[in-house]
């Protein structure tokens, strides 16, 4: 039996493992987490997400915490215009077979710990170098695999093991995050749907969502800005500047705002798409292999969809390097073509089709392989 050693206990690497064993392969996850902990804000997943997370079998338990935006709506910054309406919940259920949802990270990640049993998931255990099939971890330890996955992020240690010592580059965006109680703002119109005020550039926007069955409202602002020389990516922001920032948005946008008590900021970083995300038999997942920027709300999709697709190609091919080739074959273009997308930031700004980000389902596209295509 093919053994899977997956680098990293963040959303892709937890979905990776889930797959995996579904498929009846043995994988066991390295975090370098000593716990795991309730981190981060937001998440939100479009249909394509949810629909690979019910194939996981924790559909139920995401949608007990998760609110269900009803449109997804394009508003510009300073007439309040809409540009563009896009029907999402129940609708979405009926035209792409899943919702969107939107809900904290750490309740997805909490659904997910509990699909593992004890013993998958091993903890304190940081990467130091990835070569010839072996994992040799900071702490003197080491361990084999026929397949290692990368799953670590966009500092992944198994892609500099593979590419090379590089950094990500910071976009000359930053992005504010706030959740603000509904209660606070509950005159105002659009709080059960996902909102994008678009902004005079590019890199300015606010977007707002609700989160926590509708009982809280999140705020991710971003603008542009010339340097980031905080040492954290996220930092305490401040709820003044904010405000200030966005002081010439229309009055409805700036209300949210009003409402916020603190605010985290942070850096946007990416990398460019690679031509490649396999050398012998480790591979990239996720935001080691294909950071982008949050624009078209994508990060966690992608990587949940990277991880029911190669575990499918692990469970079909008895060769894990024809397995990897066909995994990356099947999902470089995709991933590729919404990296660009996102950084360039114009997606749905105008009335427009959503389909071909939706109605992908990572359990039954067609599985690409050069050398012998297949449609299982």
């Amino acid at each position: 039996m093919t053994t899977v050693a997956v680098c990293g206990g963040g959303i892709g690497g937890l979905a990776t493992a889930i797959a995996l064993r579904k498929f009846g392969l043995d994988v066991t996850v390295y975090e370098q987490t000593r716990q795991f902990a309730r981190v981060g804000a937001d998440i939100n997943l479009t249909p394509n997400a949810v629909r690979a997370l019910d194939g996981l079998g924790i559909g139920p338990a995401i949608r007990e915490s998760a609110a269900r935006p009803q449109f997804r709506i394009s508003r510009t910054w300073d007439t309040g215009a809409e540009t563009s309406r896009l029907p999402m919940g129940d609708s979405a259920e009926q035209q792409y077979g899943a919702p969107q949802l939107t809900m904290h990270r750490g309740d997805l990640m909490t659904a997910l710990e509990n699909r593992l049993p004890s013993g998958v998931v091993e903890m304190g255990r940081r990467v130091g170098g990835v070569a010839d099939g072996r994992i040799e971890f900071t702490d003197g330890s080491s361990v084999s695999a026929d397949v290692i996955v990368g799953a670590d992020g966009i500092h992944s240690a198994v892609r500099t093991a593979l590419l090379g010592r590089e950094q990500p580059t910071f976009t000359g965006v930053v992005a504010f995050r706030a959740v603000v109680p509904t209660e606070r703002v509950g005159d105002l119109p659009n709080l059960d749907c996902f909102t994008k005020w678009w902004g005079p550039n590019p890199s300015t926007q606010i977007v707002t969502f609700p989160l926590n069955q509708g009982k809280d409202i999140f705020v991710f602002a971003t603008c542009g800005q010339e340097e980031w020389t905080e040492e954290s990516w996220t930092t305490p922001g401040s709820v003044t500047e904010l405000r200030e920032l966005y002081r010439d948005f229309h009055p409805e946008a700036r209300a949210l705002l009003d409402a916020c008590d603190d605010v985290l900021k942070s850096a946007l970083y990416v990398r460019d798409p690679l031509a490649s995300w396999t050398d012998g038999r480790a591979v990239l997942l996720g935001d080691a292999a294909h950071p982008m920027m949050p624009f078209m709300a994508q990060g966690a999709g992608m990587a949940i969809e990277d991880a029911v697709v190669l575990s499918r190609c692990l469970s079909l091919f008895d060769d894990p390097a024809v397995a990897l080739q066909a995994y990356q074959e099947t999902r470089l273009q995709r991933t590729s073509r919404i990296q660009r997308g996102s950084r360039s930031n114009e997606w749905l700004k105008v009335a427009g089709n959503g389909d071909w980000v939706y109605e992908y389902d990572a359990w039954h596209v067609p599985l690409e392989l050069a050398a012998a295509r297949t449609d299982a």
